[in-house]
């Protein structure tokens, strides 16, 4: 099994969903920045459920503690280790995968892939793996932040049918997207995404949505072509989130309805540096960063746990009736905001790593 991502700053993650808990171990993070708890507990915050009605109910504090790699405050550049432990734990809320796969899960192919899976809660392809994720993204990003200003910002553009059109993207902060439960900063487009999801909740359903993306103040230059630039890290990141089934960047699949002469992002001088006039690239040349704001999107499916009985067939192939168990989020992507920041900065701060070590 493939745990662990990054080439200078490493992270490897742990845990199941319903086991003792789950966490990452950081490795390459630079010595002498001042971390504590609390500088990784607000994104982690963030992500937690039982944040509102629009989330699932249950219940957990995912406080966090520092094992190793700090002291007095400050990081030591030596390993440090993230454990988050699980409290709200219903295992016996799964006893019926042990003959029945749940349709869209990934009950089915880790039996086959691995012939023993876990049987509560889905293991290490439950979306509670992601605090891993999430608790080394804080300390990823307060290193962008702190050594270069970089500003990483994601938000809810889509559930459903529902498209956000007025977020402007240069400005948006995490303050205004965290106004209101869906995390859509389109007022008008949020008060019906709410609506939305609380209908599909009261129907026992669930629905997909669209996570949006800026990362302002990125130097030109990061990113390793052929095969480790910026926009294909980033979409392996998110492609390896839970639920996820699409990436674009800049213009996406609409770009391939323009012509060139329109798409192409032309260069002017902004201060001491070449930018261009549109960002159709979406801040990503040959797999570089060019300065521009970094600007994509991640889709994410309706969550496959639901509370209906679904037709389906067990191990052997026989037909039966699953019965609807477990908690779920009527809609995954207002607690997945947090979670691909946490992603963007990963790749982000490794991609910067490698192009200091160049000088």
């Amino acid at each position: 099994m493939s745990s662990s991502f990054g080439t200078l700053f490493r992270v490897a993650t742990f845990g199941e969903s319903h086991g003792v808990g789950v966490g990452a171990v950081v490795d390459g993070c630079p010595p002498n920045l001042e971390l504590c708890e609390a500088d990784i507990q607000l994104q982690l915050d963030r992500r937690r459920p039982g944040q509102s009605d629009l989330t699932t109910p249950r219940q957990e504090a995912d406080r966090v503690t520092i094992l190793s790699g700090v002291e007095h405050g400050r990081t030591l550049g030596t390993p440090i280790g993230l454990l988050v432990r699980n409290q709200d734990q219903r295992p016996g809320d799964y006893g019926e995968m042990d003959a029945v796969p749940r349709p869209s899960h990934a009950d089915y192919t880790y039996q086959v892939k691995y012939g023993v899976a876990a049987r509560s809660g889905g293991g290490r392809a439950s979306a509670r793996e992601t605090i891993g994720r999430v608790a080394a993204g804080a300390i990823a990003e307060k290193v962008l932040r702190e050594r270069w200003g970089v500003e990483v910002v994601a938000w809810v553009s889509s559930v459903g049918e529902i498209v956000s059109t007025g977020v402007d993207a240069d400005h948006l902060s995490r303050d205004m997207v965290d106004a209101n439960p869906v995390r859509c900063p389109d007022a008008a487009a949020a008060d019906r995404m709410i609506s939305l999801v609380r209908e599909v909740r009261d129907a026992r359903d669930s629905i997909g949505g669209v996570v949006s993306c800026v990362c302002r103040n990125v130097p030109p230059g990061w990113g390793e072509p052929v095969f480790d630039k910026l926009d294909a890290k980033l979409a392996q990141a998110m492609l390896s989130l839970p639920a996820t089934k699409g990436f674009e960047i800049g213009s996406g699949f609409a770009g391939t309805r323009l012509r060139g002469s329109m798409h192409n992002d032309p260069f002017v001088k902004k201060g001491d540096r070449l930018g261009t006039v549109t960002n159709h690239a979406g801040g990503v040349l040959g797999g570089i960063s060019s300065g521009e704001p970094l600007l994509f999107r991640v889709a994410f499916k309706p969550v496959a746990t639901i509370g209906q009985p679904q037709r389906t067939a067990d191990l052997n192939g026989q037909s039966v009736e699953l019965a609807a168990k477990g908690r779920h989020d009527p809609c995954v992507v207002p607690r997945a905001v947090p979670i691909v920041e946490s992603m963007t900065a990963l790749v982000l701060l490794d991609l910067a790593l490698r192009q200091e070590a160049r000088k």
